[in-house]
């Protein structure tokens, strides 16, 4: 089942998803971890960007890095990072 509705705030987005009897709800979005995190992948891909990067050393040059079976992408503490999952999914195992 797939229903359309207009996306407000994040807060406003949140409670429509509270008014729907969800008591847990997250919105998942770019961050960081207080502890260096590691993400070994099983299936699949796993896309990975540092936007601090990007407007320091990229010149606001989005760079992605797209890792697929095997891969171990490590993440220091503190560094925020945006991840996307490939189109097939992704299957992978995080270290915190």
């Amino acid at each position: 089942m797939a229903e359309k509705y207009p996306i407000g705030t994040r807060a406003e987005s949140e409670r429509l998803v509270r008014d729907w009897g969800f008591r847990h709800v997250y919105t998942w979005s770019d961050g960081s971890h207080g502890g260096l995190t590691t993400h070994l992948i099983r299936r699949g891909t796993f896309t990975v960007t540092y936007p601090e990067e990007n407007v320091n050393l990229h010149n606001g040059e989005v760079k992605k890095e797209t890792f697929g079976p095997g891969a171990r992408i490590d993440v220091p503490a503190g560094k925020v990072h945006e991840v996307w999952i490939g189109d097939e999914g992704c299957e992978y195992v995080i270290g915190e």
